[in-house]
């Protein structure tokens, strides 16, 4: 619980008690005593020191910038629209902080070397999983997208195999579909990787290479942002292998 909130500290300042709990994979009795055992009377409480400390970072964020200046971004009075192009703006700079090289490294490799990509993704995460088989497939590779229960789908997750790289994206609780493609990838010795912004989410854990972005929000949805910048940084680094493999195809796909 202490993990998921120190990952996710916008969903303690915004989110209900239950809601919390439901993200988190908990309950919201879970919640309120873990709210009590770190010596609040209550959620609210938490709550309310949560907000404050997000309102800290989100203001020292804006006013020192990414590159250290005193220029803020936009003016500490905030409207809703600047509050959340301001959160997106400190989620690109966070991942791009702590993402690991090696791990971007091992997955641009994973990536060119595999035979086959199948990338699993459901609900918002189907756009971003389309999104990646777009990119991937203008170098001309070999890309399946699983995004919902269906029968196609579910032939899709019957033809893993050892030569396959299976890539879970999931934001929070993952769907038990992306759960399963990745059990199923491991089952079969296929190569697994994960791309979410929960530390402690089961694809995560599925995985042999992990990348983790942020997603706060001040909006009642998460930022994904980050994500997609991660998704095109990664199509890049799979094109800046060899240049002159996938230029023919870049420039064809320009001409279009």
């Amino acid at each position: 619980m202490a993990q998921y909130i120190v990952d996710h500290l916008d969903e303690a300042a915004f989110q209900t008690a239950e809601e919390l709990a439901r993200r988190a994979n908990t309950s919201s009795s879970t919640v309120v005593r873990f709210s009590q055992a770190l010596g609040f009377e209550g959620f609210p409480e938490l709550q309310a020191a949560a907000r404050e400390e997000y309102r800290r970072v989100n203001a020292k964020g804006v006013t020192n910038g990414p590159t250290g200046g005193s220029t803020p971004l936009f003016s500490l009075d905030q409207n809703e629209f600047e509050s959340a192009l301001t959160a997106d703006h400190l989620n690109v700079e966070d991942t791009a902080r702590k993402v690991s090289r090696s791990s971007v490294e091992a997955l641009i490799k994973a990536i060119g070397d595999a035979e086959k990509v199948l990338v699993a993704g459901t609900d918002q995460m189907a756009f971003f999983a389309s999104y990646m088989r777009h990119l991937l497939m203008l170098l001309d590779l070999r890309v399946d997208v699983v995004a919902s229960p269906s029968q196609e789908a579910l032939s899709r997750l019957g033809r893993i195999d050892g030569a396959t790289l299976v890539v879970g994206l999931s934001a929070g609780r993952p769907h038990p579909l992306v759960v399963r493609a990745m059990k199923l990838a491991r089952h079969r010795d296929a190569r697994t990787a994960a791309i979410t912004d929960a530390t402690l989410s089961e694809v995560a854990k599925l995985a042999q290479i992990k990348l983790y972005y942020s997603s706060n929000s001040p909006a009642y949805v998460r930022s994904h942002t980050a994500l997609l910048s991660i998704i095109q940084a990664l199509a890049y680094g799979v094109y800046a292998r060899d240049t002159a493999q996938y230029d023919d195809r870049i420039r064809a796909f320009r001409l279009k």
